[in-house]
């Protein structure tokens, strides 16, 4: 695939596209600017990249269906762990617009500074990508949407404290994606999605 248009009809044919708002922040935002220079050769293709760091860009059709799952709203207060590249945090932002935030966390310096560094390029007021600390999240604070884009041994229960009453958190756990809404009433709805891989989470 040659363009980020080719990309997108791809993963709309795939049916892993479907939401108008996704498949417009796709469309917008460019894969190009947060792929490595030494993988520019594979911009477009439907795989994951390395950033660098034992860490990657996932594979489009993974963000795609992980988005989807979200259903990130415009307006939303949203975080997006393990944000990498910056490319997620950027089409996140997209979606909930300047009456919306996003904050993304990552771990390793280096990284902190190159998706920082790409979602520049876009010019978001309502983004922002930090350093995680040891903590899972960021404490104190609850969200509309989670988005987690590494892989944890089990399932980090107290992250749920973090979400607001109707918010979504999406998160893979060991090879499984668990697309979790926090009903009004606290309690959890919850669905597993089989047969998927990322890169190991690391919190205490």
């Amino acid at each position: 695939m040659d363009s980020q248009k080719d990309l997108v009809n791809h993963l709309i044919n795939t049916n892993a596209l479907h939401s108008p708002e996704i498949i417009k922040a796709f469309l917008d935002i460019d894969r190009s600017d947060f792929v490595r220079d030494y993988n520019s050769y594979a911009t477009y293709e439907d795989f994951p990249l390395s950033i660098g760091n034992s860490q990657t860009i996932s594979q489009p059709t993974t963000v795609a269906m992980m988005l989807e799952m979200l259903s990130p709203k415009q307006g939303n207060s949203i975080l997006d762990i393990g944000s990498g590249s910056g490319w997620t945090t950027a089409m996140l932002a997209h979606i909930a617009g300047p009456e919306g935030s996003v904050t993304g966390l990552e771990r390793v310096d280096e990284l902190v500074k190159f998706g920082s560094n790409n979602l520049d390029k876009y010019h978001f007021n309502n983004a922002t990508i930090l350093k995680a600390t040891d903590r899972l999240g960021i404490e104190g604070k609850k969200f509309d949407r989670i988005l987690v884009s590494a892989s944890a041994q089990k399932f980090p229960a107290k992250l749920t404290d973090q979400l607001k009453p109707g918010g979504k958190l999406v998160i893979p756990v060991k090879n499984s994606i668990f697309e979790i809404t926090k009903r009004e009433d606290d309690t959890l709805k919850i669905i597993e999605h089989y047969g998927f891989v990322f890169v190991p989470l690391i919190y205490s």
